[in-house]
């Protein structure tokens, strides 16, 4: 977290490199947890890239306390939030260009795609509250701590919020999987 307290410091004078090499560092993180809650690429990058316009247009006043990263997160989490509510779009909608490759794909990827369809199926349904935790802990290896700070509640409730989504999960995929 050094590098990042020497970047964020270096960005505060005005070192464009150093912003250059912020946005390389943690875009792919970004744009993969915006595409997670949007249905195509290029609405993911432009809520990615407005994630970035907003931090930098906060850097005055950001005080590193080594979390980046996070800090970028809840940018692009309420950015998310904001676009869904206008868009009145859900998460995890299926990319157009994913399924035409998985058309063409050979029997052991079909497999690999049905269970990643059941999975998402099972996202869907769970409440708000429970899908954002499991997505963050889980597809963005986020900590438990790192995931309340995030989603600004207490360690205590996402622990619940994460017991809770497992068992939700388990039963409907138990169910799906018995059709």
């Amino acid at each position: 977290m050094q590098q990042d307290f020497l970047l964020v410091w270096k960005m505060k004078n005005g070192d464009e490199e150093a912003m250059d090499l912020f946005v390389r560092k943690y875009y792919a993180k970004i744009l993969q947890y915006c595409q997670y809650h949007c249905p195509d690429r290029d609405t993911a990058q432009d809520l990615t890239q407005e994630t970035f316009v907003r931090f930098f247009a906060a850097l005055a006043s950001y005080r590193h306390n080594g979390r980046s990263l996070n800090y970028l997160y809840t940018i692009a989490r309420n950015l998310c939030i904001d676009w869904g509510r206008k868009r009145r779009e859900y998460l995890f909608l299926e990319d157009e260009g994913e399924q035409k490759r998985t058309e063409e794909a050979g029997k052991d990827e079909m497999e690999q795609f049905d269970q990643k369809l059941y999975l998402e199926s099972a996202l869907k349904k769970l409440p708000d509250e429970l899908r954002e935790a499991v997505v963050l802990h889980y597809f963005h290896e986020l900590s438990l701590r790192e995931t309340a700070g995030i989603l600004q509640i207490g360690l205590p409730l996402v622990k619940y919020r994460m017991k809770r989504a497992k068992e939700l999960l388990r039963a409907e995929l138990e169910q799906e999987g018995s059709v």
